[in-house]
């Protein structure tokens, strides 16, 4: 009787252990509001003229869905300082594709994001693992996929070197799962592979994947919810035009519809960037480049910063300036002005802590200036430093 009593007590467990069990729903990330938008995301495509780009068709499909930007300057070549440029204020002098780490004591855009509690991740086609550090990832057949020089976060180690940073660090196989589960960080940095970005291809077949992966996210409130801002650029120019002028567009819900369809001539860079990101979020700063960028236009109305002109014909941003990155190194790592304020925006105290010793401070080029420096007006670096 015992024995039976335990068998049926088996196959009862056993059948309840067989049981399907709903998928756990994924932790829902908070949302902290914004002035203007409540996610931002920015999309890199690679090489392409402004002219080349704003003659596309398909191009020019996405524009007239936004604002397009027609003062929008990449900071110099090739790719890769132009991404670290993006989020961490500046470029460091380099001026190639290398396997470069930005040491752990310099500060990125994430640094800001996490003071206040703003989700973020990347998004990077074909990369094979979250958080993968190799140099590249090739297709079967030899030819570029996946490379880590259009990785920005990546390339600071105050991101690799934190498992809890480099899990934000995701492929685009994740980006759906995060988008069916309705929980996509609030601020992205997406980047396609070398094929659709255009880098290997031209900006026909770039701009045709822009269009079919761009227009059903747009109408997919899961990423354009009310309040999304998408930047869609290009890293630099082809490199036939002297300031590196690149077509930009800003799409999404927190363009107003009255501008839906016009364009800014406002002088931006890929610094504008983080500017935008920390006025419309009352962000700290990193002390860097970033201070002194025009804040996107329609935004800066609502978070009362200044737009300031530019003399468009002095901005030659096409070759970098020395640095410890430089092919020729030359100098340490740049010190960040820690007394910088710009609209109340104060530097990150975690930076001022580092960086902000009266003898540091006086070696810093930093100025706040609106028109960054390149290889042909290179910054003034204090003698002595």
């Amino acid at each position: 009787m015992l024995l039976s009593s335990l068998i049926c007590i088996g196959l009862i467990l056993g059948a309840e252990s067989r049981l399907i069990l709903p998928k756990p729903k994924p932790f829902k990330r908070p949302i902290v509001p914004g002035a203007v938008f409540d996610r931002f995301i920015t999309i890199w495509l690679e090489n392409i003229n402004f002219a080349s780009a704003s003659a596309d068709p398909n191009f020019a499909a996405i524009t007239k869905q936004g604002i397009q930007l027609t003062n929008y300057f990449a900071v110099t070549h090739p790719s890769e300082p132009n991404y670290v440029a993006s989020v961490g204020g500046d470029y460091f002098g380099m001026n190639n594709d290398n396997l470069n780490r930005v040491p752990a004591n310099i500060s990125s855009v994430v640094d800001l994001l996490e003071e206040k509690g703003i989700s973020w991740g990347e998004y990077q086609e074909h990369m094979p693992t979250t958080g993968f550090q190799g140099f590249e990832m090739l297709n079967p057949d030899g030819a570029n996929d996946y490379v880590r020089k259009h990785n920005p976060l990546i390339i600071f180690d105050s991101v690799a070197n934190f498992s809890s940073r480099a899990n934000q660090v995701k492929n685009f196989t994740l980006f759906e799962q995060d988008l069916a589960d309705d929980n996509l960080p609030q601020w992205m940095f997406i980047t396609p592979n070398m094929t659709n970005d255009g880098h290997d291809t031209n900006i026909s077949f770039a701009s045709i994947w822009a269009k079919d992966f761009l227009e059903p996210l747009l109408e997919n409130p899961s990423f354009n919810a009310k309040k999304t801002l998408v930047l869609l650029t290009f890293d630099e120019n082809g490199s036939t035009d002297p300031h590196n002028r690149v077509d930009s567009i800003l799409l999404g819900t927190a363009v107003p519809r009255q501008l839906v369809g016009t364009q800014d001539s406002t002088f931006y860079t890929h610094y504008s960037e983080i500017a935008t990101v920390e006025a419309n979020w009352g962000l700290h700063t990193l002390g860097r480049f970033d201070v002194g960028a025009n804040v996107f236009n329609f935004v800066a109305k609502h978070t009362h910063d200044v737009i300031r002109p530019a003399d468009l014909e002095q901005s030659f941003l096409n070759i970098s300036y020395p640095g410890p990155f430089n092919s020729a190194p030359s100098g340490k790592f740049t010190v960040p002005n820690t007394r910088l304020i710009v609209n109340g925006r104060h530097v990150l105290p975690k930076i001022v802590e580092t960086w902000g010793s009266s003898h540091l401070q006086r070696c810093t080029l930093y100025t706040g200036a609106l028109q960054p420096p390149s290889g042909l007006n290179p910054p003034t670096i204090p003698q002595g430093c």
